[in-house]
């Protein structure tokens, strides 16, 4: 079995640590201790860093879910539990002036780039300081400061906006990349092939990144496409190598994203890449996700991207104990956040009239 499944099967095992199925043409991940030219091999302090940022995200979103549960969330709430390695791999390879852009469930992708995690929790909560001005909430986490331009809730819409991004860093040959996150769902709609195919012929520098959880929402992706993988399968139609990357590795992650973002840089072109992962709540928050297959559930809770993470560290030598004092720093750190964030005032009304039309117009056309 090399990771695939066939139309209309269930989700496959998960991928083994650091491997690629094998298909044409792929780029292969490298193993533990080698790196790809885009990543430089990390040094256990680097290895440590990246368990502590999945950590964080882990326990942020458990928070929002626990806070959501209470009623203090109003709204639609994705958690991207389970896809933390995704976040924190891609994002350790980007420069602070790279762009990316994410999907509704974008909470790990901003924090990930850098955006204050009070900011975000404001947003969520609906207090002021949120990072949108409270007119966004969880599903539009936006933060330019530090390279994120957006989570988009229409599926597909922001592939082509990553597109811009990267033709404007073309033009003005400024070095940037753009890496953009979707969904599996996302290759059913038509912006994504027109967004991946305009990319491969101006051989723009972005990598699109398919987050395949292989559920679109409440149905399997596999009974609704007809290639076993959502995204490699359809990368060679744009004349793109097939690559996927075990999305539960954070190293693995970091290895193939980080080539794709050198390949952008260097002019190269664009980079189609399937991150196999597994969300470990529903769809959203108030989602019991009862449609999928307990054994199933179970296989992907033992692949778990912070268990792997935490295994690697061990076998190099940390002490468990020091791994369990981070996550508990972090746990404490993030209950007294939430805290401090629900004593805030709700934003003032008066700011529902800022950043509406920049001319001002929203007075006539209201």
């Amino acid at each position: 079995m090399d990771g695939s499944a066939s139309p209309g099967e269930r989700p496959p095992a998960p991928l083994s640590r650091g491997t690629t199925p094998g298909a044409p043409g792929p780029r292969p991940s490298p193993a533990r201790g080698e790196h790809a030219s885009g990543a430089p091999p990390l040094a256990g302090a680097d290895e440590l860093e990246l368990f502590a940022q999945m950590c964080f995200l882990r326990r942020f979103e458990e928070r929002a879910d626990t806070l959501y549960r209470q009623g203090l969330i109003h709204g639609p709430v994705h958690l991207g539990l389970g896809q933390e390695a995704i976040a924190v791999g891609a994002a350790s390879v980007l420069r602070p002036g790279d762009y990316s852009l994410g999907t509704y469930r974008g909470h790990a992708h901003a924090l990930a780039r850098g955006a204050p995690p009070d900011a975000v929790l404001a947003e969520l909560l609906g207090r002021e300081g949120g990072i949108c001005g409270g007119k966004g909430g969880s599903m539009h986490i936006t933060s330019v400061e530090h390279g994120y331009y957006g989570s988009y809730a229409i599926v597909g819409a922001h592939l082509p906006i990553a597109c811009g991004l990267a033709w404007a860093a073309r033009i003005r040959r400024s070095g940037q990349v753009t890496v953009c996150f979707f969904g599996d769902g996302t290759t059913n709609i038509g912006a994504f092939h027109e967004a991946v195919n305009l990319a491969a012929v101006w051989r723009l520098p972005v990598a699109f990144v398919c987050e395949n959880n292989w559920y679109m929402e409440y149905t399997p992706i596999g009974d609704v496409i007809p290639v076993a993988l959502p995204a490699a399968d359809r990368a060679a139609a744009y004349g793109l190598p097939r690559i996927v990357v075990d999305g539960n590795d954070v190293s693995a992650v970091r290895q193939v994203v980080g080539d794709a973002v050198r390949a952008a840089r260097d002019g190269d072109g664009p980079s189609l890449i399937e991150a196999q992962t597994y969300r470990l709540k529903g769809h959203s928050a108030a989602d019991a996700a009862a449609y999928r297959p307990g054994e199933e559930v179970a296989r992907w809770r033992e692949r778990d991207p912070l268990l792997l993470a935490r295994a690697a560290l061990v076998a190099d030598g940390t002490a468990a104990e020091k791994l369990d004092e981070i996550d508990a720093r972090i746990k404490a750190d993030l209950a007294e956040l939430a805290r401090q964030v629900l004593a805030r005032p709700v934003p003032d009304p008066a700011g529902a009239w800022t950043d509406v039309w920049s001319d001002g117009s929203w007075q006539w056309r209201n």
